[in-house]
């Protein structure tokens, strides 16, 4: 299994432009599609935990795709 990072964008409901990212580290056996695929679970997860945000966009990468550590 690999690790996926699966980064949202959130908005807070009470202003919408207040946008930033947020990053959830995933176990993965497939590619970043799959990772994509697997996500409204997740996603789901977080708002129920956080109710005053929204989920704007998703994306995948592999950890340190970016250049930074984990």
């Amino acid at each position: 299994m690999n690790l996926v990072d699966l980064i949202i964008l959130v908005c807070t409901l009470s202003n919408p432009t207040a946008c930033t990212e947020r990053h959830i580290l995933l176990q993965s056996s497939g590619s970043l599609q799959a990772c994509m695929i697997q996500a409204p679970p997740y996603l789901a997860q977080w708002v129920g935990e956080h109710p005053n945000y929204r989920v704007q966009r998703w994306r995948c990468r592999w950890p340190g795709a970016d250049g930074a550590k984990i």
